[in-house]
């Protein structure tokens, strides 16, 4: 059967699956086949056994289609994005957040244009609310990142 994860928690050892047929299924830890860890979205393949999944392993076409459709982001990427280049909103286009991206590119330029003459104040604040956002992304779990700002896409802090 197929489905995707709710919820895998590592300290329990174990998460929820949301099968094809409306149902849903839990299923510990050492059902999981896969390297990685799980995480919410992901499409998977199982049996079920006494109403729970047993043998879960990657839809691996399906997860690629996700991929590819910019739905895993690297937070270390975004990180130094927000650090680097966060001034100009750089790390938030990296996350498909448009509109923070030009929100920060459009205050930075007409803060550089208008108040030049006031030190750049503008800029100045863009840049430590990047490099705030920058600090948050990369002291996440990838678990954490993955959840915060791919599946519930949280644009600001």
């Amino acid at each position: 059967m197929k489905g995707k994860v709710l919820d895998f928690t590592v300290q329990t050892n174990s998460g929820v699956i949301s099968g094809d047929d409306g149902k849903r299924y839990t299923f510990k830890g050492n059902e999981w086949k896969e390297k990685e860890i799980p995480k919410r979205g992901m499409v998977v393949d199982f049996e079920v056994k006494d109403g729970e999944a047993v043998g879960v392993y990657l839809d691996l076409d399906k997860n690629k289609a996700l991929s590819t459709r910019g739905e895993r982001k690297d937070k270390v990427a975004a990180g130094l994005l927000a650090i680097f280049l966060g001034g100009l909103g750089i790390h938030k286009f990296y996350l498909g957040f448009t509109g923070p991206g030009l929100v920060y590119l459009l205050v930075n330029t007409i803060g550089f244009a208008v108040t030049w003459l006031f030190l750049f104040i503008p800029n100045i604040v863009l840049g430590i609310m990047a490099l705030i956002e920058g600090i948050i992304y990369l002291t996440k779990t990838d678990e954490e990142f993955y959840q915060t700002y791919v599946v519930e896409k949280k644009q600001w802090f």
